[in-house]
């Protein structure tokens, strides 16, 4: 591994190759905070993806991307004459050792869970900082990444069962009051009850220490693997999906089950 001055000439050398093609380079001339802000999106899900795939080479490739546009923003900042990367730097030092006072200051925690329960409370006391427990759950995130992010925030502060196993009971009558609502055919409430039912079983996810996000796409992943095969098997035989039954079809995807995919 590099030294630290090696990395920091590293960065330094990536700064300054962002000065030249701001000054020189037609496109990144041009840019600015809104017309970057979806490709910032599209990055930081490419290095979901890479993280995924637990390839070092394309994770290390990924972080540069997403560490290109975190320069490019500062950048801009300096330009308006409103902030720099220093400035970008100093604020993330100061929060980190703001909300670490086990590690830099009088405060004791031995463990990770005791990290978490007063972190949202630091964040409350933090200068600027969230007025709310709930207020720092960005509104754009995905809706099932934003539940499990609620659900924590709300139990750092208390707000949780005594017993994970409780959970259970929320998940069996939040299904027995979907299936109410299916029965009555009204599409609103069986929505409703759709989401009160995801909403638990996030819980449960969370409560067992298993994250809800890598889970459905691990099932994912496992669909799209068997479904390929499947269709490939098909097109082999000189068949269309179209017109298979779904016994014959069935009987493929069990095969690619058998074989692990």
């Amino acid at each position: 591994m590099h030294t630290r001055q090696e990395q920091m000439e590293a960065f330094g050398r990536l700064l300054d190759i962002l000065d030249e093609l701001r000054e020189k380079c037609p496109w990144d001339r041009k840019q600015t905070n809104e017309s970057l802000r979806c490709n910032t999106i599209e990055e930081v899900y490419e290095l979901c993806d890479a993280i995924i795939s637990e390839e070092d080479t394309l994770i290390k490739k990924e972080l540069g991307d997403v560490l290109l546009h975190v320069a490019f923003y500062a950048k801009i900042g300096s330009e308006k004459g409103v902030y720099d990367i220093k400035d970008v730097c100093d604020a993330l030092c100061d929060k980190l050792i703001f909300r670490h006072p086990h590690v830099f200051g009088e405060a004791e925690a031995n463990t990770a869970g005791q990290v978490e329960q007063q972190w949202e409370l630091i964040k409350l006391k933090e200068k600027g900082g969230n007025k709310t427990v709930l207020e720092g759950v960005p509104t754009g995130l995905p809706a099932l990444i934003k539940a499990h992010r609620i659900q924590d925030k709300a139990r750092n502060v208390g707000f949780d069962w005594s017993e994970r196993e409780q959970v259970w009971d929320k998940v069996q009558e939040e299904f027995t009051e979907l299936k109410t609502e299916i029965n009555e055919l009204d599409h609103d409430k069986m929505e409703a009850e759709f989401g009160d039912l995801f909403f638990s079983l996030i819980n449960a996810a969370r409560l067992y220490k298993i994250n809800p996000e890598n889970a459905l796409e691990r099932t994912n992943q496992k669909f799209i693997r068997r479904f390929n095969y499947l269709e490939q098997q098909t097109l082999l035989k000189g068949r269309s999906l179209k017109d298979m039954t779904l016994g014959e079809m069935d009987e493929i995807w069990n095969e690619a089950k058998k074989m692990g995919l």
